[in-house]
């Protein structure tokens, strides 16, 4: 064990006083994080009752994504369990809202990465292999696996420019802890080869696996059923918006030449910001409706913005829109998934920052699918020549469908590689 890493754990240690102030703060807005509050320091009291596999997935984002390798994990191997972790209340809600009628899968936090508790949660679980989904490669929990001699996959994997940057300035931990990983499955080339720089000895492209997320019957029942409380007016929805996006596209709404009948709908990526978005717009006269005020009910003819504020149905709000722009994209945050809303045959609309999904981002670009744009001007710039224009709007989405469909396949890839592993 290097001294680096004693010290990374120890000043894990330092900062938990403050972590744990942070989590009371957050828990005003978001009751959540005080649940399960001994689990986040490797307490726990759920009793595993078969062999498991491990699969941590951090947030929400991750959680969607792992869905098609953990139902494809239930089912070549019944004679497990699989242990899902989190660090979010919301990433831990979805994970429910997808497996909460799964027996043999159970839901914990992980802890905070020091030593000693990473030792204390592997010795309690005791996995036969840890999947970590996209970009957790924590130092401490590496160790603790190695110590082990448990194995540890890094799947969906991917690595940005700015990233790689920023982990090349702590290469001597995050390199180590890179280099400890049995294997790496990346969504692309781009991302392997970036990989590698960080550490990373080998790596195998296996392709997104959210391009295998597939649409949930029910949610497409509850997205025409909005649709239809809606009535014909056109749809832009602004999906997984981020603090400060909403007050961009607000200042473009209100400056842009648009269908007077046009519905904005916009769902936060936080759920604690919903009011705080509602009274954004409500501040400058606007009219805004609660999807959850609804109870199936009309929206309202002179309801302007709809807020998006229940969980678990992004899918149903993709299918009642026209189109969508992608939030997390007009700020520098590296925007959010796209390929849910063209698995629902929507045109998507992204701003210039979409590096988490950079090669999924400019291969939809390139298909038809997807339109770049630049500022909260050109999305309502773009939505008004996009609406007009229908046949344009039909081949968008066409071309939306087609791209989901065709860039399938990685978590049968992913399954073929983490079999070794399982014997």
């Amino acid at each position: 064990m290097t001294g680096s890493l004693r010290l990374y754990s120890l000043l894990w240690w330092c900062l938990l006083p403050f972590v744990v102030v942070r989590l009371l703060w957050r828990s005003r807005r978001e009751p959540g994080y005080l649940q399960y509050l001994a689990e986040r320091f490797a307490f726990y009291s759920v009793q595993p009752s078969a062999p498991l596999i491990w699969v941590h997935a951090v947030s929400v984002g991750e959680t969607r994504a792992a869905e098609p390798l953990l139902r494809a994990l239930v089912s070549r191997y019944p004679d497990h369990q699989i242990l899902l972790t989190h660090m979010t209340p919301t990433g831990r809600a979805a994970g429910k809202a997808l497996f909460g009628t799964e027996p043999r899968l159970i839901q914990a936090y992980l802890p905070y990465d020091t030593l000693s508790m990473m030792a204390r949660f592997v010795k309690y679980f005791r996995p036969r292999l840890c999947v970590l989904m996209e970009t957790e490669v924590w130092p401490a929990l590496i160790q603790a696996c190695k110590a082990a001699e448990l194995p540890v996959a890094l799947v969906n994997a991917r690595l940005s420019e700015r990233s790689l940057r920023r982990g090349q300035r702590f290469a001597g931990l995050l390199g180590r802890a890179a280099g400890q990983l049995t294997l790496v499955a990346a969504q692309s080339d781009a991302d392997a080869q970036r990989l590698q720089m960080m550490g990373v000895r080998e790596v195998q492209v296996t392709g997104n696996l959210k391009f295998d997320v597939t649409v949930p019957a029910v949610m497409t029942a509850a997205g025409e059923s909005l649709r239809q409380q809606i009535g014909n007016r056109p749809v832009l929805l602004c999906a997984s918006t981020r603090e400060g996006e909403e007050a961009l596209l607000l200042s473009g709404y209100m400056k842009a030449t648009l269908p007077s009948d046009l519905l904005l709908m916009i769902v936060p990526r936080h759920p604690q910001r919903f009011a705080e978005v509602a009274k954004l717009f409500e501040d400058q006269g606007l009219r805004v409706v609660y999807k959850s005020q609804l109870r199936g009910a009309a929206v309202p003819a002179d309801t302007q913005l709809l807020i998006g504020d229940t969980m678990g149905e992004m899918f149903a709000y993709y299918a009642a829109s026209d189109l969508a722009f992608i939030g997390g994209s007009l700020l520098p945050t590296g925007g959010q998934n796209l390929i849910e809303a063209c698995a629902c045959g929507k045109p998507v609309l992204l701003g210039p920052h979409t590096y988490n999904f950079a090669q999924a981002s400019e291969d939809a670009i390139a298909q038809g699918a997807a339109i770049r744009v630049y500022d909260a001007a050109q999305v309502f710039k773009m939505t008004f020549e996009l609406l007009v224009d229908q046949d344009r709007l039909q081949s968008m989405s066409q071309a939306a469908r087609r791209f989901a469909e065709t860039e399938g396949g990685a978590t049968q890839n992913t399954l073929e590689l983490l079999t070794p592993s399982l014997g």
